[in-house]
């Protein structure tokens, strides 16, 4: 364990990247709270992607504000957040009026290598059918600490303890 941070993380890229796995461990390491951004979908979000249906920009907003709220709520005390975040625009409401802006964390992996984990995960609502959607509204981010997925955990980890300095 480290020094704690006051930062807001986010943990983002497509489903399968590893967000929940990389954020709980970096939460851990920070002595920060982890908030799994699957948790605060709407249902009808839900139910549209366990249909094997792509959510639009509209589907998202209500999630996004929520997690911008979220970021709000602990930006004092610091959090890591995991949320695909695929584009720019949703990183924009996500970081609306946070001060200072959260600290983006990109975790990076070819269709082919994420796509055979996810059709080796189990008892998730969003199905690896869906995995070509989301790489086809990717905005990879320009302000990200990018990380390759080919790492194991712990050195992802120590990656990015790296890349922040601690």
């Amino acid at each position: 364990m480290i020094k704690s941070s006051k930062n807001i993380f986010v943990i983002m890229g497509v489903s399968g990247c590893g967000k929940s796995t990389i954020g709980r461990m970096l939460a851990e390491t920070l002595s920060i709270p982890f908030f799994d951004g699957d948790d605060y979908h709407p249902e009808k979000n839900i139910q549209k992607m366990s249909k094997g249906e792509p959510l639009n920009d509209e589907d998202r907003y209500s999630w996004l504000m929520a997690l911008n709220k979220l970021g709000g709520e602990n930006q004092n005390n610091g959090a890591v957040i995991a949320c695909s975040a695929l584009k720019e625009m949703y990183r924009d409401i996500i970081e609306k009026d946070l001060d200072p802006v959260p600290i983006w964390i990109y975790l990076e992996g070819s269709y082919n290598a994420i796509l055979k984990r996810l059709e080796q995960r189990s008892g998730h609502f969003m199905p690896a059918k869906l995995l070509r959607s989301q790489f086809d509204d990717l905005e990879p981010p320009t302000k990200a600490i990018c990380i390759s997925i080919e790492l194991e955990p712990k050195e992802i980890i120590n990656e990015i303890l790296e890349k922040l300095g601690y």
